[in-house]
């Protein structure tokens, strides 16, 4: 189960020759690709594309009649490694995961993918972000290009050039004999747009073509001395060849501008092909282009950004003063690349890039404004008119402008509004139960080193769980934790991985790795059923059926399978007692070697899209159907919130004593409560006050739910009456 479904979506991909396609970019990618006759995709999911493995997994019927073969890869190296079908073979094929953590797992592979080249067309897709809506640690897939010598295209964010950046993409593939990386942010996977289809490609050469006719060259392989020939053929054949290609089929662009305009043509705008649209509604705004994206000055657009056309820069760059760079990222590759080239050439044009845009962090619409309103104030070719400009767009030294806080007092302002909201765990999140357990254990055993793992879990280490002290990859979690073996104290570290993170890399580095090396640590995995963290998806260990992948295969088995003997599954992480008694037992146990706790309980996001529809079904055809809630007796709670200190659920919060005697706020549920039962475990291993009661709301009740409520209300009327009555009394 993955958070979205594209059944109905995927078969917008089955349009022929000549039709019209509407839909969101990741689909266009998608029927791009079948469109270039590919004879195999893999990949690993993973924001910001981790939908495109959705929609391969929902088109998967339409991938077999086209003889293709796609894979749900163990991880991005596997993923890579796929690739290594289109060396020997004329085969097309392409990969996709998120970059860089992505990038930096395949590194190896893809090396030695692009040292010995490749006859098929190879592509590689990756997600990149930058800023706040990224998820990773901010680096550019453009130094791994560099590194390795794949060819970089960032196609500008909307369809038909997309499609034709894929299409294009295999061709200068084969035409150069590298592998090719498509870079698309976030917004061009769900930008939404049309475009002219071709019909669907079947491969002349196919899979079974290889298997029953095997080639091999040895020069190839990426052993020495090949690797040395490997090297000279990248600087003598490859990159002229790929070179040739971009300007022989036009793959980077050019705008014109206003050719009327002397002081616009003496300027110029050059930018990667994924900042076109930002920079379009910059020029937009400051009245440099209009509504259709006709821009009045000069653009140069570069739909590929590795490697760069020396020519086409000199051309551009001609009879111009000074240009403005636009390089999303840092560091400034392509900047540094182009002072180089002109100072080489002997061109005298200034260059403005990083001076006024950001070093690092994402060119928002703010961001792209603010630089390139700059740029042409100093060019001399916009007046300081600062009326229709967005506040956030000025500079910082501009003088405030009236009734509106200055630029630098504008955040402070805004602080005063908004309160932080750090990522959080989910409401009902069967994961929140296990950190309760190590806070509860806390109290009576003492803090432990916790090394952390990627994954929701480590959410654990902000507020109000405060765990974990360094992570350090997926799957990397028990790794992280290497160090630690010293037989000088019987106190152990706890390791966190989730099962995603287990069976991508955590089976061989982390519970391998403590096997071999006789770690007397323990390692908690976190199975909620599926690798949440990437959307959803079915893993190996997951207990949903899935038609076209293998389930039902328990980690337990895995980790006895390569020599650990300490191994305890908990298959309901809300049972605080047990859980919590199974922790103290791993952690003081006088038993040595390596020991694994497998907590286990289905993902509540995952459950509640499986379960919602059923539920709202059920109860639209008239059955009986129950939701249970849990809920706080405002009179009976203290005040204390140790619960909300202790399970830090979205659900809970807080409201007023309705006692006029006391001050301070109480617990309250919110309607958002799945019904987790964790607060009322809490309550209890905690020792907490027993203010906490379950409640069961009963859609199309029965008889004996009528008659048990009738005879509930009139015993509690009873009884509240009797109250009322001494209150009374009291009160006289």
């Amino acid at each position: 189960m993955a958070e979205r479904s594209f059944k109905k979506e995927v078969q917008s991909l089955r349009l022929g020759e000549g039709e019209q396609f509407r839909g969101e970019g990741i689909l266009a990618v998608t029927k791009a690709l079948l469109q270039s006759g590919v004879s195999y995709v893999a990949g690993y999911q993973g924001a910001p594309i981790s939908h495109l493995m959705d929609v391969l997994t929902d088109a998967n019927d339409i991938l077999q009649e086209l003889g293709i073969r796609f894979e749900h890869s163990a991880s991005e190296a596997t993923a890579a490694a796929t690739l290594a079908a289109s060396v020997n073979y004329p085969l097309r094929g392409a990969v996709t995961f998120k970059s860089t953590v992505g990038t930096n797992v395949a590194s190896d592979a893809l090396a030695n993918l692009a040292s010995g080249g490749v006859q098929g067309g190879a592509m590689i897709i990756v997600g990149e972000d930058y800023g706040e809506g990224s998820s990773i640690m901010q680096e550019r897939s453009h130094a791994f290009a560099m590194k390795s010598q794949i060819w970089l295209l960032d196609p500008r964010p909307d369809l038909p050039s997309i499609v034709r950046m894929v299409e294009k993409g295999f061709e200068l593939s084969e035409a150069s004999h590298t592998p090719v990386m498509l870079e698309l942010r976030i917004r061009a996977c769900h930008v939404h747009g049309h475009f002219t289809t071709k019909a669907n490609k079947r491969a002349n050469f196919t899979l079974k073509d290889a298997l029953e006719a095997p080639r091999r060259d040895t020069n190839r392989i990426a052993l020495p001395p090949a690797t040395y020939l490997h090297e000279q053929e990248k600087v003598a054949m490859r990159w002229p060849a790929a070179q040739r290609f971009i300007q022989a089929h036009g793959l980077n662009e050019f705008f014109d501008g206003d050719v009327a305009d002397a002081r616009l043509q003496r300027l110029g705008i050059v930018m990667q092909g994924g900042m076109y649209n930002g920079v379009l509604r910059a020029l937009q705004s400051l009245g440099l282009a209009d509504l259709w994206g006709n821009s009045r000055v000069p653009l140069y657009v570069l739909n590929v950004t590795y490697p760069l056309v020396d020519d086409e820069f000199k051309r551009f760059c001609a009879g111009k003063d000074a240009l403005l760079l636009v390089e999303e990222g840092q560091p400034d590759f392509i900047e540094q690349n182009l002072n180089s080239l002109l100072r080489k050439a002997d061109l005298q044009t200034r260059v403005h890039g990083k001076d006024l845009l950001p070093m690092a962090g994402e060119y928002t619409g703010a961001v792209l404004l603010k630089g390139v309103r700059t740029f042409f104030e100093r060019e001399g070719v916009l007046e300081r008119e600062r009326r229709t400009i967005p506040i956030a767009t000025l500079p910082i030294a501009t003088p405030p402008i009236a009734s509106q806080p200055s630029a630098d007092q504008a955040p402070d302002a805004l602080a005063t509004l908004v309160h932080g909201r750090p990522p959080s765990f989910c409401t009902g999140c069967p994961e929140r139960p296990i950190f309760t357990s190590i806070k509860l254990l806390e109290r009576e055993i003492g803090k432990h080193h916790i090394s952390a793992d990627i994954g929701c879990h480590l959410f654990s280490i902000l507020p109000p769980f405060n765990l974990g002290a360094t992570t350090m990859g997926y799957g990397l979690g028990w790794a992280g934790a290497s160090a630690f073996n010293t037989g000088e104290t019987s106190r152990r570290s706890i390791s966190i991985m989730g099962d995603g993170g287990f069976w991508h890399n955590g089976l061989t580095s982390g519970v391998g790795n403590a096997v071999f090396n006789k770690s007397d640590h323990l390692l908690v995995v976190v199975d909620n059923g599926y690798s949440a963290a990437t959307g959803g998806q079915d893993l190996l260990s997951s207990r949903a059926s899935n038609d076209i992948r293998a389930t039902h295969h328990p980690i337990a088995r895995a980790v006895q399978g390569v020599g650990v003997n300490w191994v305890r599954s908990i298959d309901r992480t809300y049972d605080l007692k047990r859980m919590k008694a199974t922790l103290k037992e791993a952690l003081t146990t006088p038993e040595k070697g390596p020991k694994v706790l497998v907590a286990q309980s289905e993902c509540m996001l995952n459950k509640q899209r499986r379960v919602k529809p059923q539920f709202k079904a059920a109860a639209a055809a008239g059955e009986r159907v129950v939701r249970e809630r849990f809920g706080v007796d405002a009179e009976t709670c203290t005040g204390d919130h140790a619960c909300i200190r202790l399970s830090g659920c979205p659900s809970l919060s807080i409201k007023d004593n309705p006692d006029p005697l006391r001050r301070d706020p109480v617990t309250t549920v919110l309607d958002s409560c799945v019904g987790c039962g964790l607060c009322g475990e809490a309550s209890q291993t905690a020792v907490l006050c027993p203010s906490f009661y379950k409640a069961s709301i009963i859609h199309n009740p029965g008889r004996w739910d009528r008659f048990r409520q009738r005879l509930r209300s009139a015993v509690t009327g009873w009884l509240q009456a009797r109250i009322d009555r001494r209150l009374a009394g009291l009160q006289a």
